[in-house]
């Protein structure tokens, strides 16, 4: 089967290259020559454990291509994946569809035979119905299905992801636009992957409802850590005991300084945006955003105190290890780590910081910190040590040259990487999140 996948991004380029694994043949299409040349040269935009080598394995097998022509790029497609980017719109929050339905444009004024436009973009309910119009008004003769398939992959991890999913969610409205579509995923059926057919508009909503419920676990867990400072418990404990409930599951229970990354601050304000407009308010939600985004500069102000206050903190040197909203990837949208610079400088702490991936998109977000080479290189003459982001390279860190090089042994840990009896036996001040106990 031929697909085509319009926009070579994060979702683009990892669902090509794993369609191309599976044995289709995929062409990722791309409006910027220059992204497309470098793909053809093996260099990838985005960093992701295992993508270079999948996308050099099927290039050289001939099942993966890339190409900035639409035209000749779709030509012969039996499915055609829209996977352009939908950021916040500015002003309102609502999704920025413009990318969506220029591209629908494209498509209709192409579409060499009949296919299935497939929506892999994260778009409001109703998008898929614009986009069907869309295709409708551009006259084309082809039959032509307009499909919904979320995407659920998490940064980090999305190869594993999409070869072995929780579910496919297919929002199709007839038995053509359902049968190429599982041709498209017939290589999961050997995985007992579970195939979910629903409504176009059901489909759409339960992207949103799927990424605004996993962030009101996290935004959860952030408040009952700060309920277990103040009352002396454990926030480890109690997420371990409620997450021993099947009801509720142990992930998304990790106390920390609030979530960022691509999905879900854009997918939780464009939600409550739908709800606006369809007079629904969804007021859990606007609970989570709100309290999501105080977090964040909260942290810095954890950081603040823990070198005693404001006035204390001035001219100090804050040691910054991880930059990204999570480890294995080179994401730095909306990152805890963003408000916590932020925070920091107001004050006139100085920060240096290390970043195993972010450091290149980090520099020109944050001009005012330091970027080194190393993570000793950050905490030389550190008056206190921050773990933003559990990064691997952060868990076993030498405790013995790093007090031998810090001009204070503080550690504020923002993801309880460390254990606070260990950390004290071994000669430091150490605060956690929500470790009151």
């Amino acid at each position: 089967m031929k697909i085509a996948m319009v926009g070579s991004g994060y979702v683009g380029l990892v669902s090509g290259a794993c369609f191309a694994d599976f044995g289709h043949e995929v062409v990722c299409i791309d409006n910027d020559p220059a992204k497309i040349e470098a793909l053809e040269a093996g260099i990838m935009p985005i960093y992701e454990p295992g993508l270079a080598e999948l996308v050099a394995t099927n290039v050289r097998a001939g099942q993966l291509s890339f190409s900035n022509d639409l035209g000749s790029a779709i030509e012969g497609a039996n499915a055609i994946f829209i996977a352009v980017g939908t950021p916040s719109r500015r002003g309102d929050g609502h999704a920025d569809l413009t990318f969506v339905y220029q591209v629908a444009r494209e498509i209709g004024a192409k579409l060499s035979g009949p296919a299935v436009i497939v929506t892999k973009s994260t778009v409001p309910v109703g998008t898929g119905d614009e986009v069907e119009r869309i295709l409708k008004d551009a006259g084309t003769p082809h039959r032509f299905a307009v499909v919904s398939n979320p995407e659920f992959l998490r940064e980090g991890a999305a190869i594993s992801d999409f070869k072995r999913p929780d579910r496919i969610v297919i929002g199709a409205e007839d038995d053509f636009a359902q049968d190429i579509m599982r041709d498209v995923y017939r290589p999961l059926f050997l995985n007992r992957a579970p195939i979910l057919f629903t409504g176009r508009r059901t489909s759409e909503l339960i992207k949103y409802a799927g990424n605004a419920f996993l962030a009101t676990k996290i935004t959860f867990i952030n408040e009952m850590a700060d309920l277990c400072e103040r009352v002396g418990a454990d926030v480890q404990d109690v997420a371990r005991g409620i997450g021993l409930d099947n009801r509720i599951g142990s992930k998304f229970l990790h106390a920390g300084p609030g979530y960022g990354g691509s999905c879900f601050p854009k997918d939780t304000l464009a939600l409550l945006k739908t709800a606006e407009d369809y007079d629904s308010p969804v007021r859990i939600v606007e609970a989570v955003v709100k309290v999501n985004e105080a977090r964040k500069r909260a942290m810095g102000r954890k950081v603040i105190d823990a070198l005693g206050g404001s006035a204390e903190a001035r001219g100090k040197k804050v040691a910054m290890l991880g930059l990204t909203f999570k480890p294995n990837t080179d994401d730095m949208r909306d990152s805890p780590a963003i408000a916590i610079a932020q925070a920091l400088d107001d004050v006139g702490v100085n920060i240096a910081a290390y970043d195993p991936e972010g450091m290149k998109l980090a520099a020109p977000m944050l001009p005012w910190v330091e970027m080194t080479d190393s993570p000793y290189a950050a905490i030389q003459n550190a008056d206190a040590i921050v773990i933003v982001t559990e990064w691997d390279a952060f868990r076993a860190l030498d405790l013995d040259r790093v007090r031998s090089i810090v001009n204070s042994p503080t550690m504020i840990d923002l993801r309880n990487v460390y254990d606070p009896v260990a950390m004290a036996d071994a000669g430091f001040a150490y605060t956690g999140v929500g470790r009151g106990g």
